[in-house]
């Protein structure tokens, strides 16, 4: 089969052949997927280019996959969980161990158990990255981390979901909100953010999203955000401006530094990587709120009198859990998510693709159709 390996940090992307994963060789819980789009996530240029030098080389590229199931493991025949042509949506953590705390933790909600299975410290790699990836005509995959595609969800828009998707989910639902509290999202009009934003709106949450490019502030408009505020204004303007939004036209809340006193949005989503991104976030949110951090910079860095003097607490959040990425799915479905999406035709276009995403005018996800054929049959038999 056809693959994408990563043979060299810095260099391109290498187009060759190897063995397609036999059946034979599949453990209990893991999938072998016929991929049909293989979407590009910031993190996989990250990966290719060394900075995470501890990746194993060569290493097939890309996390963020959708396909059909060819074969499954004895574990996953035996459940019934999923079975030869269903639609999947693939898991990014592989080899869960089964029997750490993460992986055996019991209660139901967002405190423990399944909330928190895809944390397992023990896993085999998280495809793409540490094992081989979706940048291929087979991958296989964990079915534990995996999701049935429902109908009124395509593979095309699947492939984004499986990282953007997850993460955006995840981090607006860890911000606790209820429907007509506030949500600042910074780096509102990215892959990751223009996602947040039609979630937290279609929950009944309003929504300040902040953007720093001109095509992320128009994308932002168009997902519905309530207020939309360019970054480039500085910090000060940004923090008066959400203050007027949330609190009035007299912004009485805001002090005489800027800081917001006891106003503000009540939580705020970090989906920047910029260096005054997290403090931005904390900046526009009020005392005693909560700020998401999602965004990876090697360093995450917040002035004290954000983050002391106002009581402003932070919390990490990672992807999904499958009982997350079901319930993620089904929203899409019935509240009519939409996915920005730039689509290349054949693995040997990935060239191209990046040129497209470096440019740093693009407006959602840029994806790899690998099967065009599942995508036709797709829309001949399920209708999208």
């Amino acid at each position: 089969m056809q693959a994408l390996r990563i043979t060299s940090f810095g260099a391109p992307y290498t187009l060759t052949n190897i063995p397609v994963p036999s059946p034979s060789t599949l453990r209990p819980h893991d999938l072998l997927v016929k991929v049909a789009v293989a979407s590009h996530c910031h993190t996989d240029t990250i990966i290719r280019l060394g900075a995470v030098t501890s990746v194993p080389l060569p290493l097939t590229g890309s996390h963020e996959g959708s396909g059909t199931v060819g074969a499954v493991g004895s574990s996953v025949a035996a459940d019934g969980s999923f079975k030869p042509g269903d639609r999947v949506m693939c898991g990014i953590p592989l080899g869960l161990c089964g029997s750490c705390g993460d992986c055996t933790a019991t209660g139901k909600g967002r405190e423990g158990g399944e909330h928190y299975k895809h944390y397992c410290a023990h896993i085999d790699g998280h495809i793409g990255i540490q094992v081989d990836g979706v940048f291929a005509e087979y991958a296989i995959v964990d079915s534990r981390t995996s999701t049935v595609i429902p109908e009124g969800v395509s593979l095309l828009a699947a492939a984004p979901l499986g990282c953007a998707g997850r993460t955006a989910w995840r981090a607006v639902k860890e911000a606790g909100l209820q429907p007509g509290q506030w949500l600042g999202i910074v780096g509102s009009g990215g892959g990751l953010g223009h996602l947040a934003v039609q979630f937290a709106t279609k929950m009944g949450l309003k929504v300040v999203g902040i953007e720093a490019r001109d095509g992320g502030l128009e994308l932002t408009r168009e997902m519905g955000a309530d207020v939309v505020v360019d970054a480039r204004r500085g910090k000060d303007e940004v923090v008066r401006e959400v203050g007027k939004a949330v609190l009035g036209d007299d912004g009485k809340e805001v002090d005489h530094n800027g800081l917001f006193a006891t106003g503000g949005v009540d939580a705020t989503v970090n989906l920047s990587d910029a260096d005054d991104a997290a403090g931005l976030a904390c900046a526009i949110t009020k005392m005693h709120g909560l700020m998401v951090q999602v965004a990876q910079p090697l360093e995450v860095k917040i002035p004290f009198m954000e983050l002391i003097l106002r009581d402003v607490r932070i919390k990490g959040s990672l992807q999904c859990s499958g009982e997350e990425s079901e319930e993620l799915l089904k929203f899409v479905a019935e509240h009519g998510v939409k996915v920005k999406m730039t689509p290349f035709y054949g693995l040997d276009q990935v060239e191209e693709l990046e040129k497209v995403v470096s440019s740093g005018k693009l407006q959602g996800r840029a994806a790899i159709i690998v099967d065009p054929h599942q995508l036709q049959h797709e829309k001949e038999i399920v209708g999208h």
